[in-house]
């Protein structure tokens, strides 16, 4: 690896990056993730009959919600203003497609916040959904597009 790790110092302590030089900017992040869930499970959420109520909507609310909490989730990423965070879930026959985007006007990237809230958005789909699935599970959690930075325009090839 001929990189240099930015949050890692010499002496191989971790420490946050001072992105105080760098300019504000325009910047997006996309992150996508799955719940793998049972087929009775799926039926329970299209009908509406979730033991616990509207477990899509309150999925979408926990994921936002942990978007703008992710500095204090993950220790190294700085505070951001999130400016804006949306969150799609997407009822599949044998899952829920998550998409989450987050934007932002600062001097770093947005991509855990994106991270954050979907895989928040999972847990509480999880937690919704438990009683008629206890083998749900979470998977593919991934940053998918990023745009805005030094660093340029990224998007996951597959999409």
């Amino acid at each position: 690896m001929t990189d240099k790790l930015t949050h890692v110092r010499a002496d191989g302590t971790a420490h946050m990056v001072d992105v105080s030089a760098k300019a504000v900017t325009a910047r997006v992040a996309e992150a996508r993730g799955r719940v793998l869930l049972s087929a009775k499970a799926i039926e329970a959420l299209r009908s509406g009959n979730v033991p616990k109520g509207d477990a899509l909507a309150v999925a979408r609310i926990a994921g936002i919600q942990a978007a703008k909490r992710t500095p204090d989730l993950v220790p190294l990423a700085h505070p951001v203003a999130v400016h804006a965070a949306s969150v799609e879930l997407t009822v599949q026959d044998d899952g829920v497609d998550i998409t989450a985007e987050v934007r932002t006007a600062d001097r770093t990237g947005i991509e855990m916040e994106a991270l954050t809230c979907v895989s928040v958005a999972a847990l509480a789909l999880i937690d919704m959904v438990k009683a008629v699935d206890k083998h749900a599970r979470i998977t593919d959690v991934r940053v998918t597009a990023k745009s805005g930075g030094r660093s340029g325009d990224w998007r996951e090839e597959s999409l």
